[in-house]
């Protein structure tokens, strides 16, 4: 049995439920394959959803930049 896209009105309650948020900031949410999720302040821009390991391997390569740059 193929599961139904989610929603909007699904992702709007993930983004407003407070179990989603890990320190107010980190969006992690198994049920939301999105990468890239607005922020919890909408306006600010997107988010990574930690709990999509594409997102993480998406991150890293970034992170590995600002270090080696930051390193010099």
């Amino acid at each position: 049995m193929k599961s139904e896209k989610p929603t909007q009105e699904d992702y709007d309650k993930w983004h407003k439920d407070p179990k989603n948020w890990y320190f107010g900031f980190c969006y992690y949410n198994p049920k939301d394959k999105r990468l890239l999720p607005p922020k919890r302040i909408e306006w600010m821009g997107l988010t990574i959803n930690f709990a999509n390991p594409y997102s993480v391997m998406l991150l890293l390569p970034f992170l590995i930049i600002v270090i080696l740059v930051l390193s010099k």
